[in-house]
């Protein structure tokens, strides 16, 4: 008996001798050694690892030190608000510089030709890094978050939900949605004196993806319960996916083209089979519906914005709007940090990218960029787009907002036609002046919002 206990003990220890050598010695102190080391040997520096934590410590101290800063409405500088480290650390490392999170190591790029390069690679070697569990737990691991023959297939089955047919059929709800808003904010405007209105732009563009879905529930940042919360949407798109699929009638909204590209006719045309599981299409939806939608929502807002500051562009909007749409996504991309990960040592350039090694490309900072967007890089012009994105900067691929290569944004298309349908609308019956109680303080919240939404003041246009 003694014998067998001792014999058990042996065996516990040599698994937790083994588990700490891994682990603690490997991961947390040999790796992030070697990793320094050979970067070091490139030239390429950058603030030193600490045990554990890397750099994080220091991220949220010089996060919580500008998270206070409020900007002059006219100041589109907001990267000391929402990525101080990495202005400190370029200033003092160069570029491209290594940081720490946690264990990890990153290195942060910001040469153009090297991001073309790792964006646009089909060798397989660059990987999406790991993505954080509270924003998986929200989205689904769908498409944007899978690698190697699950990425294929999920590729090939639902890029016909975004062809310019199907994004043609989703067109009249997204101007339903358009006009519905519209009618509210002239039923508002009409009850006051003044004949306008104020409102929290960002709400009501927010509320489009949930009309434009069809559903009805969106978790605020009061709620903190993750679990309840993923239980919650996966309940309701079962409740909202299953009768369309026993009707056969699949809708022309977004979820409605989605779950018609999910659909495999056998041969014979009698019987219908998934070619996605309900699970996969559920991790689809929520991919969707958050990423999608809300990037638009956050487009739209921020055009707004810009529009509000900015006047003279609400009339020449009215009669092309793709280059100011284009010039918010370079000053306020959704979107602001690409992630990729080495699945082998790499060469890039002149780097060598040892295995596991993350690499950031920071957008905002590089749609800034005056070697790249000119001297006026920091202000509004949409004019610098007049020729088209590849004639607006000194590199044909310089707007980064939807990516590039094979893993760009599948959803582009129906982001700019949701936005360009929505605003065209808008402006044909309002203009927007900002109201005098915004505080302009763009936050990262895994996307980039307004901290305290975007009031603006809402006139509608006399009948011409």
């Amino acid at each position: 008996m003694a014998f067998h206990v001792l014999l058990a003990l042996v065996a516990l220890l040599v698994v937790a001798i083994t588990w700490l050598w891994d682990y603690a010695i490997v991961r947390l102190l040999w790796r992030p050694y070697t990793a320094a080391k050979k970067f070091r040997e490139q030239g390429i520096h950058g603030p030193s690892y600490r045990f554990l934590t890397g750099c994080n410590e220091d991220i949220k101290r010089m996060k919580d030190e500008t998270g206070g800063l409020v900007l002059d409405i006219y100041d589109h500088k907001y990267l000391p608000r929402i990525a101080p480290h990495y202005l400190k650390w370029r200033a003092k490392y160069g570029e491209p510089f290594l940081y720490w999170y946690g264990p990890q190591a990153r290195i942060c790029i910001f040469d153009y030709e090297l991001a073309r390069q790792i964006l646009s690679s089909k060798s397989g070697h660059f990987v999406k890094n790991d993505a954080h569990p509270t924003l998986l737990a929200l989205v689904g691991k769908g498409l944007g978050f899978m690698e190697g023959a699950d990425w294929v297939r999920h590729r090939r089955i639902i890029n016909p939900a975004f062809t310019i047919d199907k994004l043609k059929m989703m067109t009249k709800t997204m101007l339903d949605f358009a006009e519905s808003m519209a009618k509210e904010l002239e039923d508002q405007a009409s009850q006051n004196k003044n004949g306008e209105t104020k409102v929290d732009i960002y709400k009501y563009f927010m509320s489009m993806y949930i009309l434009v879905f069809q559903y009805r529930y969106l978790p605020t940042e009061m709620n903190r319960r993750k679990w309840m919360l993923e239980k919650k949407l996966r309940s309701l798109l079962t409740q909202i996916i299953q009768p369309r699929l026993a009707s056969g009638e699949y809708g022309n909204d977004l979820l409605g083209v989605m779950l018609d590209s999910c659909i495999e006719t056998k041969q014979g045309g009698k019987e219908m089979d998934l070619s996605l599981s309900m699970e996969e299409i559920i991790h689809e939806c929520k991919l969707f519906f958050f990423a999608g939608h809300e990037n638009t929502s956050l487009l739209l807002t921020w055009s707004v914005y810009l529009l509000s500051i900015y006047p003279e562009w609400q009339e020449r909007l009215r009669k092309e709007m793709t280059m100011v749409l284009f010039e918010t996504l370079r000053l306020y991309s959704p979107s602001l940090f690409m992630q990729r990960k080495t699945l082998n040592d790499m060469t890039v350039g002149s780097t060598k990218l040892p295995k596991g090694i993350a690499i950031v490309i920071p957008i905002p900072l590089m749609h800034r960029e005056k070697k790249v967007w000119g001297e006026d890089a920091d202000e509004f012009n949409p004019l610098r787009f007049e020729n088209g994105i590849s004639g607006a900067a000194k590199v044909p691929h310089g707007l980064l907002a939807f990516s590039m290569g094979p893993r760009s944004c599948i959803g582009q298309n129906f982001s700019m036609l949701e936005a360009k349908s929505t605003l065209a609308l808008m402006l044909q019956k309002f203009s927007f002046t900002l109201s005098p109680v915004y505080v302009h303080a763009p936050v990262d919240l895994f996307t980039l919002k307004p901290k305290f939404g975007l009031p603006v003041i809402v006139r509608p246009l006399p009948d011409v």
